[in-house]
């Protein structure tokens, strides 16, 4: 007992640690605020122009497509990765309370979506490997990692081991997750016939919410955070929130919601974060592998087109549902899209967490299994993107 004690306050002490160091990394000696400060600014004019062209999701696409056009531009913007933490918490709250007892009425009806979802990710891998390699001339192993449907940091760690193009791989779902999220809300609008445009349904001003909502906030974003620390989740610091937020809303504790405007700031962040990924990167560069993402990605969206139809007529759930569901973007993206769609959030969500889960556990034994077959006994990448200088 007094092991497992220990063992408990020492996992507790990390959190507090990685809380402290990135404390730390605010300090104006680390982190470019200068370069923050007007790549939030371009996110604020971004999310207002799409809100004025009454956009699909404005303060998440507009501040995106701003920044990696400042990125292009070579605009001197940085949008560090650690000032998504705490807004994937806001979204991982938001997630959380979408929760309720019909989820787990409905849940066992998901076995058949979770058989087509192995099915789509076995179909999409395989055949953005392929592409890679072939029209793109990238080496086995970087086009192994990079063509995975979901993972970005585990692939990038992985595939280093092994021996891949880092930067390649960054870059190359970088851009999957920008092309998908900026091309999937206009598909499933026109599709739909629905608006993404609404604000989130029954949220208040944080000028008319009750003080408690933001305590409540804040509990379980901080709770749900440390939660996701200890037990080592993917996506922590939104997984975490969620599962927290969803026990509160479960039991009936509360039935808060995150004010409507620390929602928006938090897609914009995220949507700045995205566009932000290619800043101090070569345009050239940027762009060629853009261009290889792009083809990558199209073949992942057709994928995600025809299994959402053959699953949603072999199972009967809607065809967005089950579209957000398997789509190869991010947990958050997908899953904000989902809440303005009034989907299934849960079945989205949980699709997109089995996706990454999947791709973590599987991706490496499966590469091992291949070596063995001869894949990727080349570690020359054969046409990596050029640097523009």
């Amino acid at each position: 007992m007094l092991r497992g004690t220990m063992r408990r306050f020492s996992t507790v002490g990390s959190w507090l640690d990685e809380v402290r160091t990135g404390a730390a990394d605010l300090a104006p000696s680390r982190l470019p605020y200068p370069k923050l400060g007007l790549a939030l600014l371009l996110g604020v004019i971004g999310g207002w122009l799409f809100q004025q062209l009454r956009l699909p999701l404005p303060w998440m696409l507009g501040p995106m497509t701003l920044c990696t056009i400042a990125a292009l531009v070579q605009a001197p913007i940085a949008a560090p990765q650690m000032i998504r933490q705490p807004m994937s918490a806001v979204i991982g709250v938001m997630l959380g309370g979408t929760f309720g007892p019909s989820v787990f009425a409905h849940a066992g009806a998901w076995v058949g979506t979770l058989v087509g979802l192995v099915l789509f990710m076995i179909a999409c891998g395989a055949s953005s490997v392929w592409y890679l390699q072939r029209f793109g001339g990238v080496d086995a192993k970087t086009a192994y990692f990079a063509g995975m449907p979901g993972g970005l940091a585990e692939m990038i760690v992985i595939g280093e081991e092994r021996g891949a193009d880092v930067r390649a791989i960054a870059l190359i779902h970088g851009a999957r997750i920008l092309t998908v999220v900026m091309i999937l809300p206009f598909v499933i609008q026109w599709l739909a016939g629905i608006s993404l445009v609404r604000g989130q349904g029954g949220a208040q001003s944080i000028f008319a919410a009750p003080a408690i909502n933001d305590v409540l906030l804040l509990a379980c974003a901080v709770g749900g955070s440390l939660l996701g620390h200890v037990l080592r989740l993917p996506a922590k610091n939104l997984l975490g929130p969620m599962i927290v937020s969803a026990a509160v809303h479960l039991a009936g504790l509360s039935d808060f919601k995150p004010p409507f405007e620390i929602v928006n700031a938090a897609q914009l962040v995220i949507g700045v974060s995205v566009g932000g990924r290619f800043a101090g990167i070569a345009p050239r560069t940027i762009l060629a592998l853009m261009r290889l993402s792009f083809g990558a990605t199209a073949i992942m969206l057709a994928w995600t087109g025809l299994f959402a139809f053959a699953v949603s007529r072999l199972t009967g759930f809607d065809t967005t549902t089950v579209m957000l569901a398997y789509s190869p973007g991010g947990l958050a993206e997908m899953s904000l899209i989902a809440i303005a769609l009034n989907a299934e959030v849960a079945l989205v969500a949980a699709h997109h967490i089995v996706r990454i889960v999947l791709v973590m556990v599987m991706a490496a034994p499966i590469f091992a299994l291949l070596r063995r077959f001869g894949f990727g006994g080349n570690n020359a990448v054969v046409k990596s993107p050029p640097d523009a200088t």
